[in-house]
């Protein structure tokens, strides 16, 4: 028995579409639908009550009738990277992960359950997606976070999840929170459980927690030397608005504009040097070890790790500052009339003298591990720090044109210019050379990074990635799946 469905996009445009109501499946009505609208791309059938329809159902068994009205929605393919893999949403809400499978590269042993997935958080070692139902589908290293199977019963509803290095913290629609992974490292919140109630917002350190509640307190946990014990400063922690974190330290910004710090004190913890500076703060930036907030008036105040926070030799130029960018060790101002302000260790692109009378007109800054890149005015780059780990673009200087944006492995950049095309530069052992894929790198919309490999999604919903092989830079064993057709 054949049946007879209007099928539409969100834009508009509409089809009818026919199909076997008995004997044909979801996914074949599906792919009709995409013929006769005209669009490529996976997507998702989903009925007027707003349910998504499963591909392989019978679209009998879907309750799919005669005249029904089915919308086809097609999402943008999103990538999400930990440190040595990849894992991609396609537009019909399944997940292909590929990489060093100890780091999240291998989804087989989920992949039945990886369906409607609505969006991805990475750890260092594993994934985490949240489904449309609001449950949580894990994979990767199972002792830093890529195993849930302890909390699995309680993560239902869940609206955010925020990563450590090596554990996970959902945010669920009744403002609690469900933690897993790495016990001491903040995958066990069970000390601190009764009090995670009305959460707002959560923020990581890379052992540690920090939740904002509605009240404008915080709530702690993790390692006690990388932030997870706030004990010393509890009292002080009212009326908090955002709070920024180093690798081993918080900096809560409160209501009337000062800061309270905890954590390790070599790496930020302590603002005793700075805290009569520490009034009227809009924003903070952290680089590994240090902190630097700019105030209202566009002067900055920094602490820390002295080879990384210590403003000193540059505080008379940082005025007017409007934004700061961080590396590992490094920080760059930039300032209302578009020139760059950088400190930190010289080692590791805090010296950008070399490059300074080029620092002109910036619109944006990315920092690489080890050396910074910059869009100019003109559409041009410039970058500088560690000359083999990117901080040296002069070998693809004169196709540095009309660049839109530029994305950061640890040691590379990879740059994309108005025409969808990419160019990349820095250690090629870390995507620095795309030379083997350049031919595919055409219409890219934007780019994805782990610490040795890039991955470009075009305009057609396809990725290429290219780098290390180890870490996600070869997608050759999922490239059909990556077509996204």
């Amino acid at each position: 028995m054949s049946i007879t469905v209007e099928v539409g996009l969100l834009s508009g445009k509409k089809a009818t579409v026919e199909a076997g109501r008995e004997e044909e499946v979801v996914g074949s009505l599906k792919r009709r639908a995409h013929a006769a609208l005209g669009v490529v791309g996976r997507g998702r059938l989903v009925d007027s009550s707003g349910s998504v329809l499963d591909p392989s159902a019978l679209i009998k068994d879907a309750g799919v009738q005669d005249g029904d009205w089915l919308t086809l929605h097609i999402n943008r393919v999103q990538v999400r990277a930990t440190d040595a893999a990849f894992a991609a949403i396609l537009g019909d809400g399944s997940v292909v992960a590929w990489g060093e499978p100890g780091f999240g590269g291998d989804s087989s042993s989920v992949g039945d359950q990886l369906k409607n997935v609505q969006q991805i958080q990475a750890a260092s070692s594993a994934f985490a997606a949240i489904l449309g139902d609001g449950s949580v589908v894990t994979w990767g290293d199972a002792t830093k976070g890529g195993d849930s199977s302890l909390v699995q019963d309680k993560l239902k509803n869940v609206q955010q999840i925020q990563a450590a290095d090596v554990a996970f913290a959902a945010i669920l629609g009744d403002g609690s929170v469900v933690t897993w992974g790495n016990a001491a490292r903040g995958g066990d919140s069970s000390g601190v459980q009764d009090q995670l109630k009305n959460v707002q917002q959560i923020q990581s350190s890379v052992n540690a927690f920090a939740a904002i509640l509605d009240d404008g307190s915080v709530v702690t946990w993790g390692d006690a030397a990388t932030g997870g014990d706030s004990s010393a400063v509890q009292d002080h922690l009212k009326n908090v608005q955002q709070i920024q974190a180093s690798r081993h330290a918080f900096a809560a910004i409160l209501g009337d504009g000062s800061v309270v710090t905890w954590g390790d004190v070599r790496f930020g913890g302590d603002t005793s040097a700075v805290q009569d500076k520490l009034q009227n703060v809009e924003k903070i930036q952290a680089c590994n070890s240090a902190f630097a907030a700019i105030l209202r008036d566009g002067s900055v105040v920094t602490w820390g790790d002295d080879r990384s926070g210590d403003s000193g030799d540059v505080q008379d130029k940082l005025k007017n500052v409007q934004q700061i960018q961080a590396s590992g060790s490094t920080f760059a101002a930039m300032l209302d009339d578009g020139s760059v302000v950088t400190w930190g260790d010289a080692r590791y692109g805090a010296d950008s003298r070399l490059v300074q009378d080029q620092l002109k007109n910036v619109q944006q800054i990315q920092a690489a591990s080890s050396a910074c890149a910059a869009i100019l005015g003109d559409g041009s780059g410039v970058s500088w720090g560690m000359k083999q780990y990117g901080g040296d673009c002069s070998a693809v200087r004169d196709q540095l044109k009309n660049v839109q944006q530029i994305q950061a492995s640890q040691y590379a950049f990879a740059a994309i210019l108005r025409d969808g095309s990419v160019v990349t530069w820095g250690d090629v052992r870390c995507g620095g050379n795309s030379r083997f894929v350049q031919s595919q790198l055409k219409d890219v919309q934007q780019i994805q990074a782990n610490n040795c490999a890039f991955a470009a999604i075009l305009g057609d919903g396809s990725v290429v990635t290219w780098g290390s092989s180890h870490f996600g830079g070869d997608s050759s064993s999922v490239r059909d799946q990556l077509r996204n057709l």
